[in-house]
């Protein structure tokens, strides 16, 4: 900070978290005249003030709510957090361009929906993958349909396509899925 002081530097408009706040500026005399030449100083005081809190987070809240509970929902707001970000950018929730409130409502409840079948998905997995590994994942795993109705894996397969197979306990990465084999894994889907 005396490096600073000493060049002179741009040392107004400190912000909240801004070194600066510590430089105290003084425009007059010891004997408290007014003057021109501008006199900086660090202020020990308000260093050695906020040295108490060093180590400390400080939570600002308006819930009315046990501290003990509104530390458990402030130590998860990073999962809240990222429930926006995958909404925004994998599910594409954002822009909308619709106009009507009926449709707006529907596009966000599709979105919401995926993404709590998605937090459901990532648990069954243990949280063993990112987000975009397995949206990207599930994007892929595409199936093509032969001439005689069977199916054919178009995916490359991961340990994440293999943790799904195990999960839900039927497996498309086989050479030839019959069609027969297909309406079994279909028809358990619908329980």
């Amino acid at each position: 900070m005396e490096a600073i002081i000493k060049s002179k530097g741009k040392l107004s408009k400190a912000t909240q978290n801004d070194y600066k706040r510590f430089i105290v500026k003084m425009n007059c005399t010891q004997n408290g005249e007014v003057a021109e030449n501008e006199i900086f100083n660090i202020n020990e005081e308000k260093i050695k003030q906020e040295e108490k809190f060093d180590g400390f987070y400080g939570v600002c809240t308006n819930l009315e709510d046990e501290i003990s509970s509104i530390i458990e929902v402030n130590s998860r707001r990073w999962e809240i957090e990222e429930s926006f970000r995958i909404m925004k950018s994998e599910f594409k929730s954002r822009p909308v361009y619709l106009k009507r409130d009926d449709r707006i409502k529907a596009h966000f409840t599709t979105c919401f929906i995926s993404l709590m079948l998605f937090r459901l998905l990532e648990k069954r997995l243990d949280s063993k993958y990112t987000a975009h590994e397995i949206i990207s994942t599930l994007r892929e795993m595409n199936l093509l349909a032969t001439k005689n109705g069977d199916y054919i894996p178009a995916y490359t397969r991961t340990d994440l396509t293999d943790d799904l197979h195990d999960i839900f306990e039927f497996r498309t990465d086989f050479q030839i899925i019959p069609r027969a084999h297909m309406k079994n894994i279909l028809s358990a889907t619908k329980k």
